[in-house]
């Protein structure tokens, strides 16, 4: 960031914008492959810096999540960009408007601003910015200040290849933070928890500036009576153990039918295992962030122990684990609805698993509660999948496995109530950051002439064909 304040660089933005009017198709384009390179250009870095802000990080979690999660976000914009930007046709009726014709034109917004998160601090801020820049925007970015390195790298890469009026990186703390969320954008996105999504969107507010917010809660799963339980716990211990389960979509909590809790927790016990083996030295394990979070995680542990919960740490070979702020995958067993485990989003690698009778059971409670952002269902009874996602409401959801809907971009991602505001990814991203204008071309021959005074009985005609008996 140079020395100017964030509403000086907002304001070179906005003369740039207005001064330049809309990119054309092919600097859109070579925007979003100068942004693609850079990425390519720097991902062993990515992973060095990620793995010094986490403590440690898996280069090869930062690989899959953050480098190849960009890159092809990239190319799925840059392959269907066209066809986005084309003004879509809109049919009218003949009897109204005979002669006129009627489309959408998508133009750019103007300046965005977007505030990204630590957990993946590049893909949360790279993919959001590589829409914008497909909907032909200037981009302002707030990187977390969790991640000190990975904003720097950031800077670093963006100033490459982009002016500061085109896009800008603005580091900085909390105090930085509440600044830029209060500066007049002509959109703002934020990913992070739902509490500080809240204080965002009040910012917003003072200048009516709309938002997108993306944000979390406690996603839950469903283990259908029909499925095998060795297939569910690998999938889970995936989309769970991914980054440490620090993760906006991971399974918070998991529903088994009666009986089947400890079995479970067997088999997600040799799953994670497998996986794991060893979580000391292990560079596959990620550490948690930062001491404040890893004083959180295990509060809720000891919390859900005091009320009477069975905590089974999942450490196959009995390691210290240090001062590395490593936390042992652990489930929690006999959980109720007071341990503050099953009230707030855990963002860490802790599992509660809960029981259920029937399947309405389970949809009762997870409709009784805030929105999640994702919802998982393992069965392959048809009826079932079609009764839990008739019946509950979240802002996505996978059938037999986890968080792999984040990875299709030709779905939107966004959350719904609470879990978040609006949506992005793919053509829903290039939406959310463009104005949709109606544009109404109107013939020489239209029934303009009967519609203003003085009326008279071309008006009543016109009427009684609109109106019918």
């Amino acid at each position: 960031m140079s020395g100017r304040s964030i509403d000086e660089i907002l304001g070179i933005q906005r003369r740039a914008f207005l001064r330049d009017g809309p990119p054309t198709l092919a600097e859109r384009k070579a925007h979003l492959s100068a942004l693609e390179g850079q990425v390519r250009k720097y991902q062993r870095d990515m992973g060095e810096v990620l793995s010094e802000d986490f403590g440690n990080r898996s280069r090869h979690e930062t690989l899959l999540a953050e480098t190849m999660a960009t890159v092809m976000s990239l190319k799925h914009a840059k392959k269907h960009l066209a066809s986005w930007m084309r003004p879509a046709r809109r049919p009218l009726s003949r009897l109204q408007h005979p002669f006129a014709s009627a489309a959408v034109h998508y133009q750019p917004l103007g300046v965005i601003g977007i505030m990204a998160p630590w957990n993946y601090p590049f893909q949360l801020a790279l993919v959001p910015l590589g829409q914008a820049l497909a909907a032909g925007n200037r981009v302002m970015l707030k990187p977390s200040e969790f991640t000190p390195g990975a904003s720097a790298l950031m800077a670093r890469m963006l100033g490459e290849v982009f002016s500061e009026e085109q896009v800008a990186v603005i580091e900085g703390g909390p105090d930085v933070a509440a600044e830029f969320s209060r500066q007049k954008f002509d959109h703002l996105m934020f990913t992070g928890s739902t509490a500080t999504g809240r204080r965002v969107m009040m910012a917003a507010a003072e200048n009516l500036v709309p938002v997108t917010l993306e944000l979390g809660g406690k996603s839950p799963v469903i283990i259908g009576e029909d499925y095998d339980l060795d297939r569910a716990a690998g999938s889970i211990a995936l989309g769970k153990m991914l980054n440490a389960g620090q993760t906006c979509i991971a399974p918070d909590y998991v529903f088994v039918p009666e009986g089947k809790a400890d079995a479970f927790a067997r088999a997600l016990s040799s799953r994670i295992s497998g996986m794991y083996p060893t979580l000391a030295a292990n560079p596959d394990y990620t550490s948690i962030v930062a001491d404040r979070h890893f004083e959180r995680i295990n509060g809720l542990i000891e919390d859900a122990r005091a009320r009477g919960a069975r905590i089974e740490p999942i450490n196959p070979g009995g390691e210290d684990l240090g001062n590395q702020r490593k936390i042992a995958p652990t489930l929690i067993l006999d959980v109720t609805d007071d341990m503050k485990v099953m009230q707030e989003e855990i963002f860490g690698p802790v599992l509660p698993v809960k029981t259920y009778g029937a399947l309405d059971e389970a949809i009762d409670y997870i409709n009784a509660h805030d929105r999640p952002l994702a919802l998982y269902h393992f069965s392959d009874d048809k009826a079932a999948q079609r009764r839990v996602i008739a019946r509950t409401t979240a802002g996505g959801m996978t059938v037999n496995d986890t968080i792999l809907h984040v990875a299709v971009e030709e779905l939107p991602f966004g959350g719904v109530g609470p879990s978040g505001i609006g949506a992005y990814h793919g053509e829903a991203g290039f939406r959310t950051f463009s104005h949709a204008k109606s544009v109404l071309r109107q013939s020489r021959f239209n029934l303009g002439g009967a519609l203003r005074p003085p009326f008279g009985a071309g008006l009543e005609r016109i009427a009684a064909m609109m109106i019918g008996k």
